[in-house]
């Protein structure tokens, strides 16, 4: 069996002029990056300010499991199937980021014959967006201690300062570190570092319209606070032209295909489950303007970025799904029903259905928003004739559309019934009705997701989070939106309780503002914004020979 990176290997990609073409987008606004990428100029939206927006496909999941679930297999098989039927279609997706790529992951462009292409470049460095994220937050931190070392004016409080470093990657070293040199003028104290993804940095690239309102967020992110008291921001510093200009390129979308030539827009990518993990708004709301149908998806299960996606970056892009996609599969089913990952090849109908409980709640959740569901099952080799027909037969139950999804092994002609689908429920009507739009102040904001969504008992916060709430208030912050920050593997903050847990509390550790994305970050159980490398990285695995050639990239 070929692997990924075989299968992409071996593709003849088209030239990006002729993706672009197919994207109607004019030469006049693209910007190469070799023959088969792109940067998108933002003039772009001028050309198109009064064509009608496409429909809105969200791609999410049940909740990860190690089995495997392949939504950002599904979200290109699903482009590609859409293409299939003859429908003028455009993916908008996330970037990679090199740390789980080097991590677990080992790469982040969809599997099999669903793939974006060309997969190594995207999966690595992919024109230096990450990198210009990375820099502009980093030139913020400098910018702190620079402020320290000579003479402190602002009066920023050393043990105070909330803004932290980046870099792409994992490496839990970094977590906490001490900065500073005790035998020069320069002020020692605690700092840390949050992998790029989880920045605040990147979720403003993601939430911004423009780069002037990238700029005029930038502004606002909270790096401090005085000794008496007060917010120091990026304003106070006079740094947020610098930062914007480092984002000059990064603010634009790129522009890659799918195996069989579809157009993607790549731009941004925050993770789900220690930010708000979806791609940038430009990069959808462009694509909504070029395409009649606009696939997206948003990280890991639907307790985490299908939430954030309807309650922070619709109601900021004033945008609504016509449809959503929520992926599972037997396996990572029969997983959640209490089967052992080396058992998973056996046919078991029982575990199958006490694993339906998790793809239930998150079916009950997506019907509070009331956007159209179609339930997509990828197929795996190991999957059972009996075990495929009783899940239909459960959707069928729960009055959902089920669908067999093959777009792993076929390419775009294993996801045409899921295409033809996905279409009928795009008819219907959308009355899109997000979960917090009357709720008012954090902690109601809070309780609401976790009792709603995750299902918990109640919300208990910690002395320091209960603290945190009472700057909030004081600070004018109490009515910004909430990015909550919990394990992706359960409903629960225990990665350990999987299916559909019951009678459990989630904890509130901590709480983050930031006044740029305009959200306050809410850590729950022991959610890290730093992850580590597991005890065999992916890396291991990976190589490169004197021609360029890459093994090892899944």
């Amino acid at each position: 069996m070929k692997t990924d990176i075989q299968i992409a290997q071996e593709n003849e990609m088209f030239t990006i002029e002729k993706i672009a073409r197919k994207a109607k987008i004019d030469m006049d606004y693209i910007e190469m990056y070799g023959k088969y990428r792109a940067k998108i100029d933002l003039r772009l939206f001028d050309k198109l300010e009064a064509a009608n927006n496409g429909k809105l496909i969200l791609v999410t999941a049940i909740n990860p499991t190690k089995a495997g679930e392949g939504k950002s297999t599904t979200t290109v098989g699903l482009c590609d199937g859409l293409a299939q039927i003859n429908k003028n279609v455009i993916g908008a997706l996330r970037e990679p980021s090199l740390g789980p790529i080097f991590g677990m992951k080992g790469g982040a462009t969809g599997g099999g014959h669903a793939q974006v292409v060309p997969m190594e470049d995207i999966n690595l460095h992919f024109n230096g967006d990450m990198h210009a994220i990375t820099a502009a937050n980093n030139l913020i931190a400098a910018a702190i201690d620079n402020h320290l070392y000579h003479g402190n004016v602002l009066n920023i409080d050393p043990n105070r300062i909330v803004f932290k470093r980046a870099m792409d990657m994992n490496d839990r070293a970094l977590r906490e570190i001490e900065v500073g040199r005790p035998d020069k003028r320069s002020v020692v104290r605690k700092d840390g570092f949050n992998i790029t993804v989880a920045s605040e940095i990147m979720a403003i690239l993601c939430l911004s319209s423009s780069l002037e309102d990238f700029k005029k967020r930038v502004n606002k992110v909270i790096l401090a606070y005085t000794h008496d008291g007060n917010v120091i921001t990026v304003k106070d510093l006079k740094i947020a032209g610098a930062v914007a200009m480092i984002m000059k390129d990064a603010i634009k979308p790129n522009l890659v295909q799918t195996l069989e030539h579809t157009p993607m827009i790549i731009h941004g990518g925050p993770f789900a489950n220690i930010a708000h993990g979806c791609n940038s708004i430009i990069a959808t709301k462009l694509a909504l303007k070029l395409a009649d149908y606009v696939v997206t998806e948003a990280g890991f299960g639907a307790d985490l970025g299908a939430q954030k996606f309807m309650d922070i970056k619709c109601d900021v892009a004033n945008i609504k799904p016509n449809a959503i996609v929520l992926v599972a599969t037997v396996r990572a089913l029969k997983l959640n029903g209490g089967v052992l990952f080396e058992d998973l090849g056996q046919e078991n109908i029982d575990a199958l259905l006490k694993g339906t409980e998790n793809l239930g709640k998150h079916l009950e959740n997506l019907a509070l928003y009331k956007v159209p569901v179609v339930v997509a099952i990828n197929k795996f080799n190991s999957d059972t004739h009996e075990e495929l027909k009783t899940l239909l037969e459960w959707c069928k139950r729960q009055g959902v559309k089920a669908v067999i999804n093959e777009s792993w092994a076929l390419g775009g002609q294993g996801a045409i019934e899921l295409a033809e689908a996905v279409v009928h429920e795009c008819e219907k009507p959308s009355q899109f009705n997000p979960l917090l739009k009357e709720t008012i102040g954090i902690k109601e904001k809070i309780e609401k997701i976790a009792t709603t969504i995750y299902g918990a008992k109640a919300v208990v916060f910690s002395e320091r989070a209960l603290e945190e709430l009472d700057t909030i208030r004081k600070l004018g912050y109490n009515e910004l939106n909430v990015c909550m920050a919990k394990n992706q593997y359960s409903l629960s903050d225990d990665p350990k309780k999987l299916g559909r847990p019951k009678d459990f509390d989630i904890t509130i550790k901590e709480l983050r503002i930031s006044a740029g994305a305009g959200f306050v970050v809410a850590l729950t159980g022991d959610v890290m914004t730093m992850p580590g490398l597991p005890k065999v990285p992916a890396a291991e695995n990976m190589d490169i020979d004197e021609k360029g050639h890459i093994v090892g990239l899944f």
